[in-house]
């Protein structure tokens, strides 16, 4: 049965339409997710399709029995009010009939359980998960969702998961987290260009059905090419259109040529030259702090290496940000310090653009922070680093406060990566941003040539990156894990377990963690796969190095008169050196955790 259908759905805010005669329908129980590039009109199409906003153009009809429920991306609250009179504000806008106990019911589900906190007071994934239980209180058979997983701490988005996988009723929903899609969707909408492209099945059967029908438009196009090359031909030599034929055979030469395929070769480019970093980097000695009664980070230290790719997890409030601001020194810690080294340069993108004036123009903005920027690639002005980062030249006079929220965040990272950062805190990077700019953000990171810290919910964005992951855990202590999310999160089940076979007398003994490593002891010490792939080929890098360092001072000795090219010896000599003196510094540590890895395969073997 059709719950929804839409018919010619157009809309527009300037002279180009954003949505173009879209047609959508969805069905009793279906799980869809609606993606897209940023801009593209997806928030707008949720809006129209939940009566929130109206279409330029185009019909809905719903069903009778339809039971509607709909998340914005960042719903309206009132700071004075408690969580339980938001809640109560909610179901009562919605013209919902659920009862207090209902709705206290699934905010304790969503982690919320002082109901009589201040909404100003809570964070922003608190926020929304008042928001969501007011939904999920009532009676629905229908959810439209927009960014539901946004600012959710890790537990919450793993049991959001489960309900939307059970839930009898109809699921539309955007969001950018890829595991997500893969475990809750049973069909993928793309939203491109204004037109709808519809997947049955989840978001992997998505990728791979894409690329086959990207493969067979490509395929279509080359053919139609090579006709209309013959065709071309035969019209330049001439072509009489005296006869039918020949008069049919201009004509579909003309066809020919108006059904070029149009071919998007807009990509994301995030090529941005780093500053050079020194050995020290960042090094934290035994920090805590606390507000009021409440220890966020107790006795934490860490020394943050070259090429560090760290991954902070824990749920809302527990002091991730904090952690990141002691870092950058813009908080002090109650004791403990930060000691930061003299060739670092930090890029802070953190969850808010606080540096984004909405009635500053792009442009304006962008050569606010340089005119000229070096890259791999060369040097480029202000305005072609806003185009490789898809701001055509149409959109540099718009003022920021007219982006959608997946734009401002690109403009934002931008911004960070245009002041060529050595060391990158990220605070909820992937918030708001499409799934084709967080490949390529993970790619960029992939390469980049410093350490990278990054606190995130988006699992797959940290098994992607992370290797090695500090957890909020409790009384403000932090467990060190080695690999992303998925390790972390086996690592506690199996830990669990094992406390659980080990009956109360072990459970219930004293809990260690935080910087002396208390995580680790209580686990079984292993290598990422990234890691023994490094500790497999770093000794031959050393000595690979280390011979071409000898290389470059023989060369340097033959060529003492050459000044050119004694100059550039040295820099190649220099960045070698720089290197040599990284891969010496994981070489200890890896020889060092292998070494508890072997000691700990002895004591179990005993």
């Amino acid at each position: 049965m059709v719950l929804l259908n839409a018919e010619k759905i157009t809309k527009s805010y300037t002279e180009k339409p954003l949505l173009k005669d879209i047609d959508f329908s969805i069905h009793e129980n279906e799980k869809v997710g609606l993606i897209g590039v940023n801009g593209t009109g997806k928030s707008t199409l949720l809006k129209i399709l939940a009566g929130v906003e109206e279409a330029d153009y185009g019909n809905i009809t719903y069903a009778r029995n339809l039971k509607m429920g709909y998340l914005p991306q960042s719903p309206d609250f009132d700071p004075e009010k408690t969580v339980l009179e938001q809640a109560a504000v909610y179901v009562s806008e919605a013209g919902g009939d659920a009862g207090e106990y209902e709705y206290k019911s699934m905010l304790t589900k969503l982690g919320i359980y002082n109901y009589d906190e201040k909404m100003g007071n809570l964070s922003g994934g608190q926020r929304k998960a008042v928001a969501m239980a007011a939904l999920f209180a009532r009676e629905t058979n229908l959810l439209i969702m927009d960014e539901p997983t946004n600012h959710l701490d890790n537990s919450v988005i793993e049991w959001l998961e489960d309900y939307l996988a059970g839930y009898r009723g109809a699921v539309l929903m955007i969001t950018h987290d890829r595991y997500f899609l893969c475990r809750v969707t049973g069909k993928i909408v793309e939203i491109d260009k204004g037109k709808l492209y519809s997947y049955e099945g989840n978001y992997d059967y998505f990728l791979e059905t894409k690329a086959a029908r990207e493969e067979m438009l490509l395929a279509s196009e080359r053919k139609r090419l090579a006709i209309y090359k013959k065709e071309l031909a035969w019209i330049r030599r001439g072509a009489r259109a005296r006869t039918t034929k020949a008069k049919g055979r201009i004509d579909r030469f003309r066809e020919l040529e108006n059904s070029r395929l149009e071919i998007d070769s807009s990509r994301l480019e995030m090529s941005v030259a780093g500053s050079r970093l020194g050995k020290k980097i960042i090094e934290i000695e035994g920090i805590t702090k606390s507000y009021g009664e409440k220890t966020l980070i107790k006795d934490f230290s860490y020394n943050i290496l070259r090429n560090d790719r760290i991954g902070i997890i824990g749920p809302n409030g527990c002091g991730k940000s904090t952690l990141l601001k002691i870092i950058m020194g813009m908080e002090s810690a109650d004791e403990g310090e930060v000691h930061t080294g003299s060739t670092v340069k930090t890029g802070y993108f953190s969850q808010e653009n606080e540096v984004l004036d909405p009635s500053q123009r792009i442009i304006k903005f962008a050569e606010s922070i340089s005119d000229s920027i070096k890259t791999k690639d060369g040097t480029f002005s202000a305005s072609q680093m806003l185009e490789r980062f898809l701001f055509p030249t149409y959109m540099h006079s718009v003022e920021i406060g007219r982006l959608s929220g997946g734009e401002k965040r690109r403009l934002y990272l931008l911004s960070i990566l245009m002041t060529a950062p050595n060391v990158l805190i990220l605070d909820e990077p992937t918030n708001d941003l499409d799934i084709d700019t967080l490949t390529v953000l993970e790619d960029y990171l992939d390469d980049f040539p410093g350490a990278v810290i990054i606190v995130s919910h988006d699992r797959y964005f940290l098994d992607r990156l992370a290797v090695r992951t500090f957890a909020f855990e409790e009384d403000g202590y932090i467990g060190h894990y080695i690999g992303g999310y998925t390790d972390y999160s086996e690592t506690v089940k199996r830990r669990r377990q094992e406390e659980k076979e080990a009956g109360p007398a072990k459970s219930g003994s004293p809990k260690t963690g935080g910087s002396s490593g208390g995580a680790e002891k209580e686990k079984k010490l292993r290598f990422s796969y990234k890691e023994q792939k490094e500790f497999e080929t770093i000794e031959d890098d050393i000595s690979g190095l280390e011979e071409k360092i000898a290389g470059l001072e023989a060369l340097m000795l033959e060529n003492s008169n050459d000044h050119e090219k004694l100059n550039l010896l040295y820099s190649e000599k220099e960045e070698t050196e720089n290197e040599l003196e990284y891969k010496m510094e994981r070489w200890e540590y890896l020889s060092e955790l292998n070494e508890k890895i072997n000691e700990e395969k002895k004591r179990s073997r005993r």
